[in-house]
């Protein structure tokens, strides 16, 4: 790859095989019953590393000029690809939400193709309007309506609130909070009604403000994933050994897997990915300070943003320090889709690194 940072790939590697081990052991016995093989589900993650890999290095290979000419068909496609998910025989429902389409027998998470596409015209705009942030907010605004659309169709709030917090940080970072500090008040306002519309949202808030007030529902999963922390302790329960899969935890694989993995590598298992995901940041950030301002700075902050927000918005709500949002765990939890773009995200950044330092764009 030249003259890259190898730790900008090595640690997502790391986690991500770590992801495999935990999706293996989090997923064996189900897996034992329905194909005879504990290891089903952890093969086709390892197929998805396979595939994000590959993906990491065919977008290492497009300079960033590709990026910049061709970001706005890529977003438009990412919007028809989520409208996609609200038509019948097209979109794939489960869990109550049309979040997938189903293409040549293969389930994929457009939101997932969306939050790249976000973060790649979002600095298209900034840096055509640079000397304009009162226009380049009203762009930015009109493209995380458009974009948020279909994701509060689905129903998907958790991904549209996201969408907003890179769009408005990478807005933040190029021009200041002047303009995003008023339309966090409008915001906090359309949230408040979200929630209220629609009574899940609020079992879910409640849930957070006090799971035991109906352990066997609304607060089963927090507990139950609060349950698995405190059987891992310090040491954990082992590879392999942890209860709390067998039935109790729910999503022990995708949202849950933070949980799963305090339960078998205890608190040091824990704390031991957060140290990888900040020395990962770390690196980012100095990525971000050798990158000439412009496009390039802006799409640094806004990757880095669509991975660090997610990674503590998951272990937040596992944790009981924020209501529950469906996030998973990049690059650990299961999930073809949010796998493989988190390695498309790590190729650009990589090839961002390499154009950065020849001067070209």
């Amino acid at each position: 790859m030249g003259k890259t940072d190898i730790w900008l790939w090595v640690i997502p590697l790391s986690l991500s095989g770590l992801g495999i081990l935990m999706v293996i052991s989090t997923t064996s016995n189900f897996a034992y019953d329905v194909s005879g093989t504990p290891f089903t589900m952890g093969a086709r993650q390892l197929r998805s590393l396979g595939l994000g890999f590959t993906t990491m290095l065919v977008t290492f290979c497009l300079p960033t000029r590709f990026w910049y000419k061709t970001a706005g068909a890529f977003w438009v496609l990412s919007v028809l690809m989520l409208a996609a998910t609200l038509v019948p025989g097209v979109g794939s429902a489960a869990g109550g939400a049309s979040r997938w389409i189903r293409i040549a027998g293969i389930s994929v998470q457009p939101s997932e193709i969306m939050i790249l596409a976000v973060v790649l015209e979002s600095g298209k705009v900034f840096e055509r309007h640079r000397l304009d942030p009162w226009k380049s907010f009203r762009l930015a605004c009109v493209l995380l309506a458009v974009s948020a659309v279909p994701l509060l169709i689905q129903p998907d709030l958790g991904s549209t609130i996201f969408l907003i917090m890179v769009g408005m940080g990478m807005f933040v970072e190029r021009f200041g909070w002047t303009y995003p500090i008023a339309a966090c008040v409008l915001c906090a306002a359309a949230l408040l009604i979200l929630i209220l519309a629609e009574p899940y949202r609020m079992r879910r808030i409640n849930a957070y403000r006090d799971p035991y007030a109906d352990p066997l529902d609304t607060g089963f999963q927090t507990i139950q994933g609060l349950i698995a922390f405190a059987n891992g302790g310090a040491w954990g329960a082992g590879l392999g050994h942890g209860l709390q899969k067998l039935q109790y935890l729910p999503a022990a694989y995708t949202d849950f897997i933070y949980a799963a993995m305090g339960e078998e590598l205890g608190l040091i298992g824990t704390l031991g990915v957060m140290a990888l995901m900040f020395l990962w940041l770390i690196r980012c950030r100095s990525l971000y300070n050798r990158t000439p301002d412009g496009y390039r700075t802006s799409v640094v902050w806004g990757i880095t943003l669509t991975i660090i927000i997610p990674f503590f918005i998951n272990i937040a709500g596992v944790t009981n320090l924020m209501p529950l949002t469906g996030i998973p765990l990049p690059f650990i939890s299961y999930g073809g889709s949010a796998l493989i773009m988190a390695w498309m995200r790590v190729g650009i950044l990589l090839r961002l690194q390499k154009d950065s330092s020849g001067g070209e764009m």
